[in-house]
């Protein structure tokens, strides 16, 4: 078969839509738990709150075949907080994820929208053990604020895999007018995945600059640099992790809480710092799991260092649902502020303990 160009992809999939059959599957996540925090300004804070492991959620993703190989597909994901009912973003619809684009066998997939970042997706799904949740999740010290888990406006093209391996390109217009750089976000990632192993590398690049509107002046941040080797290997009795970032220049790690322990000096978010994880995870019997990590945050420009040790257990109780118990704990050095939060909020204490319940649909 002779092989499509991305631009043939994208033209022949609307030329075939009239030919297309459709398949939309609803799915989501409803994860509920009680998170106990100490060790910071607010005091004891203990709650029950929504999406500790992982975030809970309602989701539409769509394919359509278009025929020749090639396809259409969307996704519409909202964010829920299980507690109170309420959406996790006030006002918004499909903030989690919100887009649409082709897939082709050959050429691989173009989707427009808000999606998660590359750089994200490597810390999610192959560096942490705990996968971005529960007390011992990799956000609490890798850089994951804002922008660097999802990008609005985002163009990403994902190359199909060959030989276990595949690449990604993304780019994410700043749609500020006068300027084509002001906030604008790319990135590229090279992944490969074989049996037992796998492996990614990631480069996310973030500009924070302002474009000038009226009389008012540009404002010049630059841009924040993130640089991510994450790999994991399933030697069956246990599975091993190990990842280690370079962050560089403004906003590249933002500081998930601005001074939560009430510093006369308020700590600072620094420009340079590297972040190391090491982790595992253990089968226990045929249903449960035991999660543990040490992830060490080295900030090179204010020696604002951070130390984090955590241990978990998950329980599958079915194909579905899962109960989970957590705890972590950070050091935090020279005036360093961070905070042990889970996967949806960034927590008040350098402690945290997580009891809770987590089932998929």
């Amino acid at each position: 078969m002779k092989k499509l160009t991305l631009a043939a992809m994208i033209i022949g999939g609307f030329a075939s839509l009239a030919q297309a059959q459709s398949n939309v599957t609803i799915y989501g996540i409803v994860d509920a738990g009680l998170v106990s925090e100490r060790g910071g300004a607010a005091g004891s804070v203990t709650k029950v709150t929504s999406g500790v492991g992982s975030a809970s959620r309602l989701g539409f993703r769509g394919t359509e075949d278009l025929g020749a190989g090639l396809s259409a597909v969307f996704v519409l994901e909202s964010g829920i907080k299980v507690d109170t009912g309420e959406s996790d973003v006030a006002g918004s619809i499909a903030n989690r994820q919100s887009y649409v684009g082709v897939k082709s066998k050959e050429a691989g997939s173009l989707t427009l929208g808000r999606q998660y970042t590359m750089l994200y997706n490597a810390m999610s799904q192959v560096a942490d053990p705990f996968g971005a949740g529960y007390a011992g999740s990799i956000k609490n010290l890798f850089p994951t604020a804002g922008v660097n888990t999802r990008s609005s406006n985002a163009i990403v093209y994902a190359s199909p895999v060959t030989g276990g391996f595949n690449a990604e390109v993304a780019y994410s217009l700043g749609e500020q007018a006068g300027s084509s750089t002001a906030g604008r976000q790319f990135g590229f990632g090279l992944n490969f995945s074989n049996g037992p192993l796998n492996a990614r590398l990631v480069y996310n690049n973030r500009n924070s600059d302002t474009a000038a509107v009226g009389a008012t002046p540009a404002v010049i941040k630059g841009s924040g640099r993130n640089t991510l080797f994450a790999i994991n290997y399933d030697f069956t009795v246990v599975k091993a992790y190990f990842a280690y970032g370079a962050d560089k220049g403004f906003n590249s790690a933002v500081l998930p809480v601005a001074n939560a322990y009430g510093y006369k000096v308020a700590p600072k978010a620094t420009t340079d710092s590297t972040d190391l994880l090491v982790g595992v995870q253990v089968p226990v019997a045929s249903s449960g799991t035991v999660m543990a990590s040490y992830i060490r945050k080295d900030d090179k420009q204010f020696n604002q260092d951070a130390d984090q040790w955590a241990l978990g257990y998950s329980h599958a109780l079915s194909k579905r649902t899962s109960a989970y118990v957590a705890f972590a704990k950070i050091k935090n050095k020279n005036g360093a502020g961070y905070t042990v939060g889970n996967n949806t909020e960034s927590g008040s204490g350098d402690k945290a303990f997580n009891l809770g319940v987590r089932h998929s649909f």
